[in-house]
């Protein structure tokens, strides 16, 4: 479980560092019109230990900026959320306290809750007394399974893609989705790196199953001539390259066999066709 969230938070952090700047004009284009975009760079990694649970934490993403027409730095936190947790305005509150304790500048806390249930998060934190309010934090916050998608399918904006998977789509939808996605990825005419990126990123939160891919190429061919092309061609690409991961991996497994019943490495490139360094690094 734990494994996974990372796994999630990971492919989250890629595609918002990727794409920072469309992300706030996405989500907030009143932040967006006060970023100074010339000045973003992206803070090292920090680890928060909590000594009550005996636990780490680290923080998503940390974006060093400034706000045009100031000369001091702000820090935007981005923390992505894929699990529902009651305590979690309180973590926020604690990061971004310890955040300012580093760095001493202003901070903005920004949440992203992308898992399935439907509930209202609170967006802030506070400590009071009747007679006194010590803290009164507050955040932004991104809810997807609220975001209704077809909202969001004339945007051409590259974390609208690919965040298309995580919006409030229905179980019958999951195939318009998808050809929402591909005529959006088409549209943004990305190079292949980071089209690749959303591509993955898409398709690890909504897959098809066989059935459902028949239907998307059938609804894809009733497209408009041009446009259908290019989705198809869109298709085959990537399936293409899933082919060619899939026969890797299997190569892989040969080398590793071969290597278990003492084969030696130069053999093993011979009958794989596998360059010397991947078995190699096998043998490690």
């Amino acid at each position: 479980m734990s494994e996974t969230r990372i796994d999630h938070d990971r492919l989250f952090k890629e595609l918002l560092s990727t794409f920072f700047e469309e992300f706030l004009l996405l989500f907030f284009p009143h932040v967006y019109e006060q970023i100074d975009f010339r000045h973003v760079s992206f803070l090292s990694e920090e680890v928060f230990t909590d000594v009550v649970a005996g636990e780490k934490h680290r923080v998503d993403l940390l974006v060093e900026t400034k706000l045009k027409g100031e000369d001091g730095l702000i820090i935007v936190h981005i923390e992505h959320q894929s699990y529902t947790q009651p305590t979690f305005p309180e973590r926020m509150f604690i990061y971004v306290s310890r955040l300012f304790q580093k760095y001493r500048r202003r901070i903005l806390p920004i949440a992203i809750f992308s898992y399935d249930e439907h509930r209202d998060e609170p967006s802030s934190f506070t400590i009071k007394f009747p007679f006194l309010t010590v803290v009164d934090f507050r955040f932004l916050t991104v809810e997807l399974r609220k975001l209704p998608w077809r909202e969001y399918i004339r945007r051409d904006n590259p974390v609208a893609a690919a965040l298309l998977s995580k919006m409030g789509y229905n179980e019958s939808e999951k195939v318009e989705v998808k050809k929402e996605f591909l005529r959006l990825l088409v549209r943004l005419e990305l190079d292949e790196a980071r089209q690749r990126l959303l591509f993955r990123f898409f398709e690890t939160y909504l897959t098809l199953s066989e059935q459902e891919e028949i239907q998307l190429r059938n609804e894809v061919s009733q497209m408009e001539t041009k446009e259908a092309k290019k989705v198809n061609d869109l298709l085959i690409s990537y399936e293409r390259q899933g082919m060619e991961k899939g026969m890797e991996k299997g190569k892989m497994d040969v080398a590793k066999r071969m290597l278990a019943k003492g084969y030696d490495v130069p053999t093993i490139c011979e009958l794989t066709g596998l360059p010397v360094e991947a078995v190699e690094k096998l043998k490690e």
